[in-house]
């Protein structure tokens, strides 16, 4: 179960994290992956880079000795009812949006609360992943979070640094999350969150929860950049039409 597609990853434009973008794509060579994403956070986080950063991206080459390049972004689910902080205007500059909770942005409180927050996330039709849904200070109904997904058609991602050195306690949830998306016939990304290009392509705990449960490889959609592209078609998103001629 290899996958060849990372999701999730930082920069040093989030100035918690530590890599360049060329340093990305280098490592993203060295481990054999297809494509990656850079995924900066959202203007709500403390440490988030500019709007234009977002907008600019359009400067960097889509792909670099063979390894392709996604610009998303980790927007901000927003307090106290959902919605993302990503401003009017740049939706037209990524090629996808992942929607996290973030202690700084919105304060944990309950599931009831956390749970409409993301269906109702969901519904604007701003979003294509759920970033580290097993995060425990953040309970969520997992059942109706799943069944939305798959109503507005989101990805759930499986984080693998939740298994790691993130979220504490998030292991148990995750394991729970991958075998519900199973049960009620829907799909996931695996992704490293990778704060350093070291760690990027890393899905390694992810896998193996994966085998252990018997999840089928099928049910992860970026296992390979063909078939992210087509789910990224699926949302319209120009990117897909664009990296034709490179699946090619």
């Amino acid at each position: 179960m290899r996958i060849l597609v990372d999701t999730h990853s930082h920069t040093v434009a989030s100035t918690h994290a530590y890599s360049t973008v060329i340093e990305y794509f280098q490592q993203a060579k060295i481990k054999g992956l297809e494509m990656f994403s850079i995924t900066d956070h959202g203007p709500e986080m403390p440490d988030s880079p500019h709007p234009w950063h977002f907008g600019n991206r359009h400067v960097l080459p889509r792909i670099v000795d063979g390894v392709a390049m996604l610009r998303g972004i980790e927007a901000n689910i927003m307090p106290p009812q959902g919605g993302l902080d990503i401003p009017a205007g740049l939706h037209r500059f990524l090629d996808f949006a992942i929607a996290s909770f973030h202690e700084p942005v919105f304060a944990p409180s309950d599931k009831r609360t956390h749970t409409k927050a993301v269906i109702k996330t969901f519904e604007t039709g701003q979003c294509q992943i759920l970033g580290h849904p097993g995060n425990p200070n953040y309970p969520l109904d997992y059942g109706e979070v799943i069944r939305a997904a798959k109503d507005n058609n989101v990805l759930i991602e499986i984080n693998n640094s939740s298994f790691n050195h993130s979220r504490k306690g998030s292991n148990v949830n995750c394991t729970k999350i991958l075998e519900l998306v199973d049960q009620l016939n829907w799909k996931v990304s695996f992704a490293s969150d990778a704060h350093v290009a070291f760690d990027v392509g890393n899905s390694d705990s992810s896998v193996a929860i994966a085998l252990q449960i018997g999840f089928p490889f099928e049910r992860i959609v970026n296992r390979s950049a063909k078939s992210f592209l087509a789910f990224l078609a699926e949302h319209n998103k120009p990117v897909a039409t664009e990296l034709e001629y490179w699946l090619k």
